[in-house]
């Protein structure tokens, strides 16, 4: 982008910063320059030399700071770098505008408690660290365009396009966050993408068993050398059909071993209502070899560091060990397509035995059951099937 100072004899005019639309840099006095972006975003940025470093300031978007606002902000700063000190700092020492990587930790601990799994915390800030931080995190987060995020996306896109998608609407999650906190006019999200090829997006299902091959998947895991804990969450995830990190992170206070009854809470389960799942006599009988076992307090499957539970690496493992290219959250898929090609339950009974929202809103409001007495039914027939077909699987090998 090429730097236009043709600036009038009194310096920029408000007529001028409204119509102008040719990308350049327009200065204006006290090293104070109106940024036209190729887009057609404008921005106001000050150059300046901070205690011997020469710095570009951002003061924000043309659509949120008026000229006579960059004005007086521009000149407040230069009185501040001629006398020693920094600007961008205020009074109590924290930086007026974060930086993207300081934005993005805000962001993060946010976000945290919304998370029904922990890794997607983790991965959200990890996937940040590898690849943004290193080449944004020292931007302003007022300041960062669409040619900066070009620079973090452009050499993952084609070969890791799964990766760069999440880490572009990670991106666009802090800046949206800066857009709120008025330290930025919008995100730069849609022109990014222009700017990318297109890449052609199969998807990918989570690799399943067949479900008549599952009896006897849990014939071998039962003579497995495994740990009896990564036995039985294993079983138990197949009997129940729930999601890995539920049956990992069950606790002993959300199990009703009377009534057969398993509560994951809200902020466990995707779909963030509380979800009642019904034990079958297999599932009831696992808890209580586990409680023997362990005891009834803090995680029902207690990993082998004390108060942690199983991690989702060890049960994915065993399956693995055992020698089927398959994922645990694919015994779910198995359950799935058992209940519609040898069974009668309705689609809405089997959808909600996976915690699956079903229906749109107004259909839901009208629809507040759990259907747990029919739900209970089709758990009780999965595990019948499970039980009764194990007698009748053949090894040969």
């Amino acid at each position: 982008m090429g730097s236009k100072v043709a600036k009038p004899k009194n310096g920029l005019t408000a007529l001028f910063v409204k119509n102008v639309s040719e990308p350049g840099k327009y200065g204006d006095g006290n090293g104070l320059y109106l940024v036209v972006g190729p887009n057609g975003a404008k921005r106001w940025e000050q150059r300046l030399t901070i205690q011997g470093k020469r710095c570009d300031c951002g003061h924000g978007s043309v659509g949120l700071v008026n000229l006579a606002d960059a004005r007086e902000k521009a000149l407040a700063y230069r009185k501040i770098a001629r006398a020693g000190g920094d600007p961008r700092k205020t009074k109590d020492g924290d930086a007026a505008v974060p930086t993207f990587e300081q934005a993005a930790h805000t962001v993060h601990e946010g976000l945290v408690a919304t998370w029904s799994n922990e890794k997607h915390g983790r991965d959200f800030i990890n996937s940040l660290q590898m690849y943004a931080f290193p080449k944004i995190g020292s931007l302003l987060v007022s300041e960062v365009g669409s040619s900066d995020m070009l620079r973090v996306l452009a050499p993952i896109w084609t070969t890791k396009n799964e990766t760069a998608r999440r880490v572009y609407q990670r991106i666009e999650t802090v800046l949206q966050w800066a857009a709120a906190k008025e330290w930025r006019d919008g995100t730069p999200g849609h022109a990014t993408l222009k700017g990318l090829p297109k890449v052609r997006r199969l998807k990918a299902h989570m690799k399943s068993l067949p479900y008549t091959k599952v009896p006897g998947f849990i014939d071998e895991l039962r003579a497995s050398d495994a740990l009896p804990q990564t036995k039985w969450c294993l079983e138990f995830i197949i009997l129940t059909a729930v999601r890995s990190s539920e049956a990992r992170g069950a606790r002993w206070q959300e199990i009703n071993l009377s009534e057969a009854k398993w509560t994951i809470p809200a902020a466990r389960i995707k779909m963030r209502r509380d979800h009642v799942v019904p034990l079958s006599p297999r599932a009831v009988q696992i808890l209580e070899e586990v409680k023997a076992l362990f005891g009834s307090d803090g995680y029902v499957f207690p990993g082998e560091r004390k108060g942690r539970p199983l991690s989702d690496v060890t049960l994915s493992g065993r399956v693995k060990d055992m020698g089927h290219d398959v994922t645990v959250h694919g015994f779910r898929t198995s359950f799935r397509t058992w209940s519609q090609e040898r069974t009668n339950f309705p689609r809405e009974i089997c959808e909600a035995a996976l915690a699956h929202l079903v229906g749109d809103e107004v259909e839901r409001a009208y629809a507040r059951s759990d259907v747990l007495d029919k739900r209970r039914e089709l758990m009780e027939a999965w595990a019948d099937y499970l039980a009764r077909e194990r007698g009748k699987v053949v090894r040969i090998g």
